[in-house]
């Protein structure tokens, strides 16, 4: 069984979304429940029972969208190739022959278009059937969402959009839907994928179409590449599947949603060509990722290896190591007509300048997928250890230990405080509570180890070597471990969110008045917009759903005008406060760095790439500094 709690939204969205629509179209949870196991199916429970041969070559019968055609793949390369759009952009080109365009448009088009053949789509099934049993335990789907896909495909063209924490997501979906008789997805990839020898070519024929990664103003290329987007969806030939974030995140928590996909894929509701389009967001959870190493040293500047065939092979080890579980959750699927019915005007889509009302109405849009991809995620009973062990000292971690009676105790708090705060939660009900815990830690032996009554950090290093660390050595390995924790801590970051920026802001300001509260809550909201989702527009209803949790688990007692702190609330604002410290303590040293002040390093998260990015982006936004071009 698993503890989940949803809620209902009822919130209003920048776009004025009454409450009805919020409970009929956007589902951001549902009323207080815990969540039965009967509405997820382990699909490898089936695969271990029968054959793997038997299973790549039964019958495969899905039911396509009404009104797909059904020609092959090189009609739809014709039909890119003759488009109005793509003819306007070739005569536009100047300085080469039209013939000469019109080749590289067809050269850009081979290199791109996917090749979707359901002979590869069997290899795949029998392949990935079995590295998945040998990586995960389980793979748990809910099937109530699954249901409402294979629906939803049949009435529109459909958008698939799940999270990107692992390369394993692009294999998933596929499989879950072939192997529900469900039609198979082409799939945005980046194209170094497309240069792996023999690997590539099966992902293209088993659905993927490879995106080049800078695509910088080439326009040409861009017209292709949306026009190739365009027609998919216009045709409704196959579910389209791509990351709304643009690109794995490194650190496991969401990442700001990236808009030219999200563009491609709706202008064609947009401009009138197409009745509804239907966005299926899908949270991918994973209670151990198989990249965990390699994502921290490259946030700690390793480069990250080179995709290839060869290193595919030799990453083989991994099938040796235990994976836990993963669940896949397909959210409702969401009508794009309901979603912006009565709030934008079609008819002014093609004016140029493009209307900037429907470029804000993409970036909300694609904030709310992300927002309920969080909402969709089911947090690991390692995520909320991860939270407490990251609050500890360093030196208590590697040298002395944390009391693991201590932690467990707290872990225990910890859930029912995330329940409290509507968050999804994957902790085996019917297994002791210690025995949970005890196979969490074990499961993670890479980055933690219990011993004699403790936890100690595991830091990498060659036994063997005889030789003394150096000082950089010694920060490294250290860095690398604390990344580790720091990615699983961020699975749960999305719950406690808003209230811990509220708790921030109560212990900073030391004030309980509403507005002078509400203020700094916005000033921080804007900081950490980087690092956070915020759907725009929201920061009323975000201010709001911060106050209602912290009064709900009894942490303030709000007036009209104030909030006041409770005794009883302390233990949960300083857990809250201590959980944002980090991000706080990164920023001031990264500013104090920028402007060439003296600052000490109170967090291993500023040695993180991706945080000083984010830094410097808040920096650009706030207008502190600026970007000089070289």
């Amino acid at each position: 069984m698993l503890w989940s709690y949803r809620h209902s939204g009822t919130r209003k969205s920048w776009f004025n979304i009454n409450t009805r629509e919020l409970s009929e179209v956007v589902v951001i949870g549902s009323t207080a429940s815990l969540k039965d196991e009967e509405e997820f199916t382990d699909i490898l429970e089936e695969r271990r029972r029968t054959t793997d041969l038997g299973y790549a070559l039964r019958t495969f019968n899905p039911q396509p969208y009404k009104g797909a055609p059904s020609g092959s793949t090189s009609d739809l390369k014709k039909a890119v190739l003759e488009s109005q759009y793509l003819r306007y952009i070739i005569a536009l080109e100047t300085g080469s022959s039209v013939e000469k365009v019109r080749q590289e448009a067809r050269g850009i088009l081979e290199e791109m278009s996917h090749n979707l053949q359901l002979g590869f789509i069997r290899l795949m099934g029998y392949t990935v059937s079995k590295v998945f049993k040998r990586l995960f335990r389980s793979i748990y789907v809910n099937m109530e969402g699954l249901n409402m896909l294979q629906q939803a495909i049949q009435e529109s063209p459909v958008i698939l959009m799940p999270n990107h924490r692992s390369y394993v997501d692009f294999l998933i979906v596929s499989f879950i839907l072939f192997t529900y008789d469900i039609p198979i997805p082409v799939i945005a990839a980046g194209i170094p994928l497309a240069s792996m020898k023999v690997v590539g070519e099966i992902l293209r024929r088993s659905g993927a179409f490879f995106i080049r990664r800078a695509i910088g103003s080439d326009k040409l290329y861009w017209a292709v590449l949306s026009e190739y987007v365009r027609t998919i969806v216009r045709t409704g030939c196959a579910p389209l599947e791509f990351y709304v974030e643009g690109f794995r995140s490194r650190t496991l928590k969401s990442v700001v949603p990236k808009l030219g996909m999200m563009d491609m894929v709706l202008e064609p509701y947009f401009k009138g060509e197409v009745f509804d389009i239907t966005l299926v967001p899908i949270s991918i959870s994973y209670d151990r990722v198989v990249e965990e190493s390699l994502l921290a040293l490259e946030l700690l500047g390793v480069p990250k290896p080179k995709e290839s065939t060869t290193g595919l092979f030799k990453a083989s080890r991994v099938l040796q190591e235990d994976y836990g579980c993963m669940h896949v959750n397909f959210g409702r699927p969401l009508s794009v007509r309901q979603l912006c019915e009565g709030k934008i005007n079609r008819s002014e889509y093609n004016l140029i300048p493009r209307y900037r009302f429907i470029q804000d109405c993409v970036n909300w849009l694609a904030h709310l997928i992300v927002r309920t991809q969080e909402e969709g995620s089911l947090i690991s009973p390692w995520s909320l250890m991860a939270c407490l062990l990251l609050q500890a000292p360093i030196t208590t971690l590697t040298e002395e230990g944390l009391q693991w009676h201590g932690l467990t105790e707290k872990t225990l708090w910890l859930r029912k405080l995330v329940l409290d705060f509507r968050g999804c939660l994957n902790w085996p009900a019917r297994t002791p509570d210690s025995d949970v815990m005890s196979s969490t830690v074990a499961l993670h032996h890479s980055i933690v180890h219990h011993k004699a009554g403790r936890v100690y950090l595991v830091q990498d290093g060659d036994p063997a070597s005889q030789d003394p660390l150096s000082p950089e050595e010694g920060v490294m390995r250290t860095a690398a471990a604390v990344l580790m924790l720091v990615s699983y801590r961020n699975q749960a970051l999305h719950v406690f969110v808003r209230p811990g920026i509220l708790a921030t802001a109560i212990h900073i300001t030391k004030s309980t008045q509403k507005d002078e509260l509400f203020s700094f809550f916005c000033f921080l909201r804007d900081v950490f917009s980087n690092e956070f989702i915020f759907i725009p527009g929201r920061a009323s209803q975000d201010f709001d759903e911060a106050c209602s949790l912290l009064q709900k688990c009894g942490a303030v007692h709000m007036s009209q005008q104030e909030v006041t702190v409770l005794e009883t609330g302390l233990e949960v604002l300083s857990f809250l406060q201590k959980l944002l410290q980090p991000f706080l303590d990164s920023y001031q040293f990264f500013g104090f760095f920028v402007f060439c002040f003296a600052g000490d390093l109170h967090t291993f998260e500023v040695l993180s790439s991706d945080t000083q990015k984010n830094v410097l982006a808040a920096l650009r936004r706030l207008e502190a500094v600026t970007k000089l071009r070289a």
